[in-house]
């Protein structure tokens, strides 16, 4: 037997970073996600973001690659959001994202943080979000990729 704790902070944002993502669809979008989460085998735990990004709290299985999850995620979810919104029809996701891994001791807090995000956008943009994330988990990054 195996035990593991796996629990991750992800970000990434639409293409071009519009603002396609209203109020409206995003509770769908969310229970699309956390579903499509449970079927590769993780666990939700928290989804929100505003009109132009995604946070999210997942825990994935220890023997798929992180990169296989969010291929998966990003693809069949622009998939639903084509068949569900039909005017969406150039809607995609911003190629890559970010990952972060979240200790037990803090992830009270990052919960908090993701449940706030709509409000929390309405001061802050998401690049200088990024960046605050990246700096503050001492990921190295070239500002040319944040655009």
């Amino acid at each position: 037997m195996s035990y593991y704790y796996l629990k991750y902070h992800v970000v990434f944002s639409t293409k071009d970073r519009r603002p396609w993502l209203n109020e409206g669809m995003r509770p769908r979008l969310y229970d699309y996600l956390g579903g499509m989460t449970k079927t590769l085998g993780g666990h939700p735990v928290e989804f929100n973001g505003p009109e132009d990004h995604m946070h999210l709290i997942v825990s994935i299985p220890a023997t798929m690659p992180i990169a296989d999850f969010m291929r998966e995620l990003k693809c069949d979810s622009s998939n639903w959001i084509h068949a569900s919104y039909p005017d969406l029809a150039a809607f995609s996701w911003q190629d890559g994202y970010s990952i972060f891994t979240i200790s037990p001791s803090i992830l009270p807090a990052v919960i908090k943080y993701v449940r706030n995000q709509v409000e929390y956008h309405k001061g802050v943009s998401f690049r200088d979000e990024l960046i605050w994330l990246l700096k503050n988990h001492g990921i190295e990054f070239d500002e040319k990729y944040l655009q």
